[in-house]
């Protein structure tokens, strides 16, 4: 197939694509179609042409022409298409868009369609202006100004000249374009203005236009030029031109009117330039000569200030300082020195002070005063003694004169005086005393005398008498009572010597206290001490006289306050009393009497808080007592008899078990000791404590099953070990003893006929000496008790109590219950029930009828621990119970009965008779 054929197919496609051609059209294209499909002529190629560009900018005139390529001269009909559609009514060559408002694709026809031609609108590119070096800048300099259109940089390097850009520069807010002049040159996208003054300050812009493109780019933003005089460098010397050798200098480069431009500086040393300083500010550590220096601030090779006007430094040395010291050393400690510091030639000096080697300045204190040019030492000490030298400084300079040369103190201490008085403080009212005031090694002082904190000297009077070194005091009383103090004077010397004050106390006549130990009531056998404390006497030292009954007692007079003795004797009224000497005209008064009695032999009693019966993890505290007394005691413990070896936590009276175990259960005594050699009081009554185990392996049942009984009738108790019952034995403690059951047999014990006597603690007790399930049980004599059972109950179970009379042993019908001793229930059946046990209803219980009152019964509850267990056990007996279907009677009873103690293991409710123990 021929090229144009292939033409004619494409273009035939886009036609029946687009269905905007009519159908004549195609009948007459199919008929060119064959009638040329043997030719090999090519037909004429249409091409569209743009001008200005492809890429054209918003607002922009677009000319499109369809050139047919090859055509000759004919003359041609055309078609304009616009993205695939015709544009009607344009039939000509040339085509123009005044103006392009979106991107379009072009193509136009005559024999054939051209290739799409794509047109692209943008908007205007935007110019941006930069402006080197930056705003503001100063008379004379060179300033360049630079035009930058975005995305088209690189346009003015395609195509030669033909799409290059041309640049408009504009000032202020008029539209003329500058001109190339003399200071101005514009080389392309570069506006250069040389020699800058201040008429070139404004407002800058530009505009960038391409060749035969009116709209080419947009105005860039304006950049304001500011023009200032060229700036100028002043110099600053501190602290001052006019320097000493040896002086820290600091010059300082101030480039004034320059904003926060960032300069670099160079500094000149006369004339000439000091390398490697570029700094602001240049700092000469220790200026050694004069010299004159100047700067200048640098921006640029083409941008600099002014060289500053030059600074001369003169360089000279230090005064020299001189110390007078006055007055002339030595000196003694307490007088004042005063050192004066001269420097000639200035008077507008500030003092330094320093003392022996130190470079501490030495500053304003309490003894040490600073006034100028002098420094005042105040009641010199020896710790003054040294060097002493000045310097002075003039304000705001560190190093002003040289220092003097060094002046060495000497201080010598003042003769210290020495104040005694006789007799010794205290002294009782009326007495006469001496005060004498002593200086070693000189001999020609006057002496003055001074009391309490007024600075006036005593003087002499009826009472007050001073010969030279001693004032007499005639007759004391209580306004003599201050300080004294006194002071020497020596010849020809401002200087005094101070005695350490002496207080001078005077009190009433002493009085004597007796003190006993261990207590005025005492116990035969015991040793008493008794102590003579003469009070507001002080440390004076004393003899002492004693005296019993008025009499003086052997032996008469003691060096020491205490006299100790036996109590042999009983005795109820002995009068003891003391009296302290200190001479034949010092005495205190006689004490007043102390009595002392002097009892039989002490005794010691025990009790217990809460209550004796306890369950394992429970608290109890044992406290013991001295009959009579309390002072000085402490405690031993026993438990059956055994010393306890943590007895040493009853000291104090209290013996705590926390928490019980079972090995605790016992009968417990306490002794009391006190003094040295130590005095023991007779051993206390006894105290049980039963502890009950919370799943006691070792049960003692008790037949009948109750805590009281009837006397007369008959008991029956055995010991029944889960693992083996042998080897135990049922003992009980009754009337303070311990004993084993009346009638035993192996670990059964029965009696026949009860007896109040028989009222007491059963337990099972093993040979090895454990104790285990105590249990109260009580005789009573009279027609009615309270029936509950021995062992525990489980929290929340039922409580059931009964009052039984004697004649019937069965429950009366009308009873009253009570808890601690208040009425909770009148029931007409005998029975009293608690459906679900709490701790708040544990208390005494008792019951009453009209036949009598039963013995009260202490309840106990305690919280389940094993509620989980017991149902285990329940069912483990019904698994058995089944096992054993066809046992013997008697065997299925013995084994109901072995779990009864199981679950009365497991029981937390506990009842207790009241005891006379």
């Amino acid at each position: 197939m021929s090229i144009k054929t292939q033409e004619a197919l494409v273009l035939n496609k886009q036609r029946c694509g687009s269905m905007r051609s009519s159908a004549l059209s195609f009948i007459l294209l199919l008929m060119l179609l064959c009638s040329h499909s043997g030719l090999t002529q090519v037909e004429p190629k249409a091409v569209v042409k743009v001008s200005p560009d492809q890429r054209v900018f918003r607002g922009e005139t677009v000319t499109l022409t369809c050139d047919i390529q090859g055509a000759g001269d004919i003359q041609w009909t055309y078609s304009w298409f616009k993205d695939g559609s015709v544009i009607p009514d344009i039939t000509e060559r040339v085509y123009t868009i005044t103006s392009l408002s979106d991107n379009s694709k072009y193509s136009c026809e005559a024999k054939s369609i051209s290739d799409a031609v794509t047109l692209t609108l943008s908007d205007l590119p935007r110019s941006k202006l930069t402006l080197t070096p930056n705003s503001p800048v100063y008379a004379g300099e060179t300033v360049n100004l630079k035009c930058v259109i975005e995305s088209y940089s690189d346009w003015r390097w395609r195509n030669g000249l033909t799409n290059d850009w041309r640049y408009e520069w504009y000032k202020g807010r008029y539209s003329v374009m500058l001109q190339t002049s003399e200071r101005y040159t514009v080389n392309r996208d570069t506006l250069t203005i040389r020699g800058a003054t201040e008429s070139d300050q404004g407002q800058y812009w530009c505009r960038g236009q391409r060749d035969g493109r009116p709209n080419s780019s947009q105005s860039s933003s304006a950049v304001s030029l500011t023009v200032k005089a060229s700036p100028k460098a002043v110099l600053k010397v501190t602290p001052d031109q006019r320097v000493f050798r040896g002086e820290t200098v600091t010059l300082t480069c101030d480039i004034q009117g320059a904003g926060d431009i960032q300069w670099t500086y160079s500094w000149f040393k006369d004339g000439s330039v000091i390398r490697d300083i570029t700094e602001r500010v240049y700092t000469i550590t220790s200026v050694s000569d004069s010299a004159e220096y100047s700067c200048r601030g640098e921006r640029s090779d083409s941008q600099r200030s002014d060289i500053s006007a030059a600074v001369t430094l003169t360089v000279s040395d230090s005064y020299r300082a001189a110390l007078i010291v006055t007055p002339d050393s030595p000196v003694f400690t307490g007088e004042r020195v005063i050192l004066k510091c001269v420097i000639e030639s200035y008077s507008n000096w500030r003092y330094e002070w320093y003392k022996d080697t130190d470079s501490v300045m030495l500053q304003t204190s309490e003894r040490y005063t600073v006034n100028r040019d002098t420094l005042t030492i105040s009641g010199a000490t020896e710790s003054d003694a040294g060097q002493f030298w000045c310097r002075g400084q003039r304000d705001e300079r560190p190093n002003s004169s040289q220092s003097s040369s060094a002046v060495y103190l000497s201080v010598k201490a003042l003769p210290r005086s020495t104040l005694t008085v006789r007799p010794d403080s205290p002294v009782f009212t009326g007495e006469t005393i001496s005060l004498k005031c002593v200086i070693e090694s000189y001999s020609n002082w006057r002496y003055e005398w001074y009391k309490g904190r007024d600075s006036v000297m005593l003087q002499t009077s009826e009472r007050y008498t001073v010969n030279r070194d001693t004032l007499t005091i005639r007759g004391v009383n209580e306004s003599d009572q201050d300080q004294f103090w006194c002071r020497g004077h020596i010849d020809g010397r401002p200087v005094s010597s101070y005695s350490s004050s002496v207080y001078l106390t005077v009190t009433e006549r002493p009085k004597a206290v007796v003190k006993v130990t261990p207590d005025q009531r005492v116990f035969r056998g015991e040793t008493v001490t008794l102590t003579c404390d003469i009070q507001r006497a002080g440390d004076i030292q004393w003899t002492y006289n004693w005296f019993k009954d008025g009499n003086t007692l052997y032996p008469y007079r003691t060096t020491t306050a205490e006299i100790s003795f036996r109590a042999d004797y009983v005795s109820y009224s002995v009068k003891y009393s003391c009296r302290g000497e200190r001479s034949d005209s010092q005495r205190s008064d006689t004490s007043a009497v102390v009595t002392l009695t002097v009892s039989a032999e002490a005794q010691a009693a025990v009790r217990v808080s809460p209550q004796p019966w306890l369950t394992e993890g429970d608290s109890v505290t044992l406290i013991c007592e001295v009959t009579g007394s309390s002072t000085g005691w402490t405690f031993s413990w026993f438990r059956d008899d055994d010393r306890l070896s943590d007895s040493s936590r009853g000291a104090g009276g209290s013996y705590t078990l926390s928490p019980a175990a079972l090995q605790h259960t016992g009968v417990y005594t306490c002794r009391a000791e006190r003094g040295r050699p130590a005095y023991y009081t007779k051993n206390s009554n006894t105290q049980p404590l039963w502890i009950t185990g919370v799943s006691p392996s070792v049960s003692l049942v008790v037949s009948p099953s109750r805590s009281q009984h009837f006397s007369t009738d008959s008991l029956s108790l055995s010991c029944e070990d889960q693992r083996n019952s042998a080897g135990w034995t049922v003992r009980r403690y009754t009337n303070r003893n311990t004993e084993d059951c009346s009638t035993q047999t192996g670990s059964r014990c029965r009696i026949i006929s009860l007896s109040t006597s028989d009222s007491g603690v059963y337990w099972c007790q093993s040979e090895s000496g454990e104790k285990r399930h105590p249990l109260n049980i009580t005789v009573y004599d009279g027609d009615v008790i309270l029936e509950s059972s021995v062992d525990p109950v489980i929290e929340g179970h039922t409580l059931t109590l009964h009052c039984l009379h004697r004649s019937t042993n069965s429950p009366i019908l009308r009873a009253d219950f009570y808890k601690d001793g208040s009425l909770v229930q009148h029931q007409t059946t005998g029975e009293m029930n608690i459906t679900t046990v709490s701790k708040s209803h544990e208390s005494f219980y008792y019951c009453k009828t009209e036949r009598g009152q039963s013995l009260h019964s202490w309840i106990s509850v305690r919280v389940s621990r094993s509620g989980q267990i017991s149902v285990f056990k329940i069912l483990s007996s019904l698994l058995a119970a089944c096992m054993f279907l066809l046992a013997t009677v008697v065997l299925l009873f013995k084994c109901c009965r072995a779990r009864v103690p199981s679950a009365e293991d497991q029981s937390q409710y506990s009842v207790r008779e009241e005891t006379s123990t």
